[in-house]
C-alpha cells in the first residue's frame, strides 16, 4: 500500500513547515489528490489517520481537493478531460494520448492552532 508512504511524505513535510513556520499544531490538512495520480482516496484516509497519530497532527482533519485528469491529444490537438492514464480521446478516439495535469498529489493547505 503505497498511500502509507505517501502519508509519511505528508507528516515530514507538516513536521518540515512546523520548524520553519513555528507552530505547534496542526488541526486541518487540505491534499490535493489528481484522479489520474493512482492514488485511493479512503486509503490514503486510513492511513493518514494511522501515520498522524501522537504527531503534531494527530486528530487533525483531512480534506481531499480531487483534481480532474486532463490531456493532451495528438491526433486532433484538443485539450480534454480524461479518466484514465491510457484512454482514449473523447473527441476522436485516438489513444495518442499525453497527460497533462491530474497526475499530482500535494498539500495544499494546512490549517494549524
Amino acid at each position: 500500500m503505497h498511500e502509507m508512504a505517501l502519508a509519511e511524505g505528508v507528516l515530514q513535510l507538516i513536521e518540515d513547515a512546523a520548524r520553519e513556520q513555528n507552530f505547534g499544531r496542526v488541526t486541518t490538512v487540505w491534499l490535493e489528490i489528481g484522479q489520474l495520480s493512482g492514488v485511493e482516496v479512503e486509503a490514503m484516509k486510513f492511513c493518514f489517520d494511522a501515520v498522524m497519530r501522537d504527531s503534531i497532527a494527530d486528530g487533525a482533519t483531512l480534506e481531499i481537493v480531487d483534481t480532474p485528469g486532463t490531456g493532451w491529444c495528438m491526433e486532433c490537438s484538443m485539450a480534454v478531460p480524461m479518466s484514465e492514464v491510457f484512454g482514449e480521446c473523447p473527441q476522436c478516439g485516438s489513444h495518442q494520448m499525453q497527460v497533462t495535469g491530474g497526475t499530482e498529489m500535494r498539500v495544499k493547505e494546512l490549517e494549524v492552532a
